[in-house]
C-alpha cells in the first residue's frame, strides 16, 4: 500500500511539474523579451526577493521585486525609510540590476482599503485585461497598494499599454493608477 502511494505521489509530482513548464512555455511564446532576457530578468527578481526573506531590516512580504530588461521595480509598503534604503541597496547589489525603481507606500493602521478590496479590484481588471482582445493580458503584471494600482510589464504598442491603463481607472473602488508598462 505505501509503495502504491509513493508511486502515485511521484506521478503526480510529474504530472505539476509537465504543467508548469506547459505555462511557462506559454509565457515566453507571448512575451515581448527574447527567452534569455526573460530568464536572466526572472533570475535578478527571483535572487531579489531571496534577499529580501535573508534579511532583517527589510519584510519579505511587504516588497515585491519585478524586472524588465535589468531594469528592477520594486512595489510595496513599509514601515521605515530604513526599510526602503535597505530594499533598495539590496536589489542594486544583485549582478544584471540596471536601474531602479520603487513605488512604495507608508503602511496605514485603519486604512478602509484592506486585502479584500486590493483582491476585488485586481481580479476585475484582470478579468477585464483577459477579455480585451487588444490586450496580451500575460504581459502585464498587476500590484495592489492601498487600492491603487501599479500596472507593469512590456506590451507591443502604446494601445494596449493605454487600454490597461484606461481598464484599471475605470474599475470603482481605485484610488490611483500607476504605470510603468513600456512599449516595444
Amino acid at each position: 500500500m505505501k509503495r502504491s502511494i509513493s508511486i502515485l505521489f511521484v506521478i503526480l509530482m510529474l504530472v505539476a511539474a509537465y504543467m508548469t513548464q506547459g505555462c511557462a512555455m506559454y509565457d515566453v511564446a507571448v512575451e515581448e523579451r527574447n527567452v534569455s532576457t526573460y530568464s536572466g530578468d526572472k533570475k535578478i527578481s527571483f535572487l531579489i526577493e531571496e534577499k529580501f526573506l535573508d534579511d532583517n531590516t527589510v519584510k519579505f512580504l511587504d516588497f515585491d521585486a519585478y524586472t524588465y530588461e535589468g531594469h528592477v521595480y520594486l512595489i510595496g509598503e513599509y514601515e521605515s525609510h530604513t526599510q526602503v534604503e535597505r530594499a533598495v541597496k539590496i536589489a542594486k547589489g544583485v549582478k544584471g540590476v540596471k536601474t531602479v525603481t520603487t513605488y512604495f507606500m507608508p503602511k496605514k493602521v485603519g486604512d478602509h482599503c484592506g486585502t479584500t478590496d486590493n483582491l476585488s479590484i485586481s481580479s476585475t481588471l484582470r478579468k477585464d485585461l483577459i477579455a480585451d482582445g487588444d490586450i496580451w493580458s500575460t504581459n502585464i503584471d498587476i500590484e495592489m497598494i492601498q487600492c491603487h494600482v501599479v500596472l507593469l510589464g512590456i506590451v507591443g504598442s502604446a494601445k494596449e499599454r493605454d487600454k490597461a491603463i484606461a481598464h484599471a481607472k475605470s474599475i470603482e473602488g481605485v484610488r490611483g493608477v500607476k504605470s510603468y508598462i513600456k512599449v516595444r
